[in-house]
């Protein structure tokens, strides 16, 4: 039973993640680097900071009193993510959500998947939760072999992808993604993904902490709730930055008072899509406190992101006009994730 929650709390946290980015199709007449921060102040520092005041007892004395290093350690891994979470929304403008998760996820589910586990046996004394110890049993291979399944998956939908850009005309192909560039989406979601995957390793990194808000009487299901708030400082500050100095260069500081834009409705949508974009870690960390911070919960958060990022993708007619092949391919790629999801869950139980 235990198992299931854990499943379906990643799978909430992962239609939050694969569907944040539709309020923001709502926003009128602003720059992208308008409503990204305005929707990255409610993402990274008010709907963290309340969901930890809500769950976690004294969750500012527990940061006060974590040792300077362990924090220091969390916010910069918040800032290497943070400069995936930026890239990742330019993968979206680029690629689309379909396409675009698929590919950013697909380096970021091998990354956060494997690293942590082979952190812990290289450079630490614990036993659970290692490489090796997923090599010695059959739960542990299973969920391997989930982690190869699942990236097989990513690879046939990054292969319809290329379908895609070799079928469409430049028309075509931006009907749905006005800014549709394969190759320039290319090379924003590989860096996005690699770098996205340091979310897991500032978890992990910020581990005592949550252990401290178990002591301190947190129920378990919120225990990382404390790490996020410090995590994503360091998120919010490399995101913070980069728009500014898009506001700065093009000249769209007027953005947020513009008398011409529906400012009421662009406000609102962009805190819509920041606070959906949390729920994702909030449940993740749900999910997490149930299965282990391992390969396994962070494959399937990411699963479930690209299973309904790819949902939306087809529902926004994101692969409209292309040949039959190449929709049956992303179809195929889809239920692969799906399948990889399944042998994950199987290999948790085995466990």
């Amino acid at each position: 039973m235990q198992v299931l929650f854990g499943v379906i709390y990643h799978f909430i946290g992962g239609f939050a993640s694969g569907s944040f980015y539709i309020p923001y199709k709502k926003v009128r007449e602003w720059s992208w680097e308008s409503y990204w921060i305005v929707g990255g102040i409610f993402s990274w520092l008010l709907a963290p900071f309340l969901a930890a005041f809500l769950t976690v007892p004294h969750f500012m004395d527990i940061i006060q009193n974590t040792d300077n290093n362990i924090l220091f350690w969390v916010y910069i891994l918040g800032v290497l993510w943070g400069i995936g979470g930026l890239t990742f929304g330019l993968t979206m403008r680029y690629l689309g959500m379909s396409l675009g998760m698929a590919i950013v996820l697909g380096f970021c589910s091998a990354f956060g998947a494997l690293i942590p586990p082979i952190y812990r046996d290289l450079l630490t004394n614990d036993t659970h939760g290692t490489f090796s110890s997923m090599l010695q049993s059959t739960g542990g291979q299973i969920v391997l072999l989930g982690v190869a399944v699942c990236l097989l998956g990513i690879y046939i939908c990054g292969k319809a992808g290329v379908m895609k850009e070799n079928e469409l005309s430049e028309e075509a192909k931006k009907e749905s993604v006005k800014e549709f560039d394969f190759w320039k989406g290319l090379i924003v979601a590989t860096i996005s993904g690699v770098l996205s995957a340091c979310f897991n390793f500032g978890i992990e990194a910020g581990k005592s902490m949550s252990d401290a808000a178990l002591v301190n009487g947190s129920n378990p299901l919120f225990q990382n709730n404390v790490i996020f708030v410090p995590l994503l400082w360091g998120g919010l500050t490399t995101n913070f930055i980069w728009c500014i100095l898009l506001n700065a260069r093009n000249r769209t500081f007027g953005d947020y008072t513009n008398a011409k834009a529906p400012l009421k409705t662009n406000y609102i949508f962009s805190a819509i899509a920041g606070t959906t974009w949390f729920l994702q870690f909030f449940f993740y960390g749900m999910g997490e406190s149930k299965l282990g911070n391992g390969a396994s919960s962070w494959i399937l958060h990411m699963a479930c992101i690209i299973i309904v990022s790819n949902v939306w993708g087809i529902y926004f007619k994101e692969w409209k006009g292309v040949s039959t092949p190449t929709y049956r391919t992303i179809i195929l790629g889809i239920a692969t994730v799906i399948l990889s999801v399944v042998i994950v869950g199987i290999g948790n139980y085995w466990n």
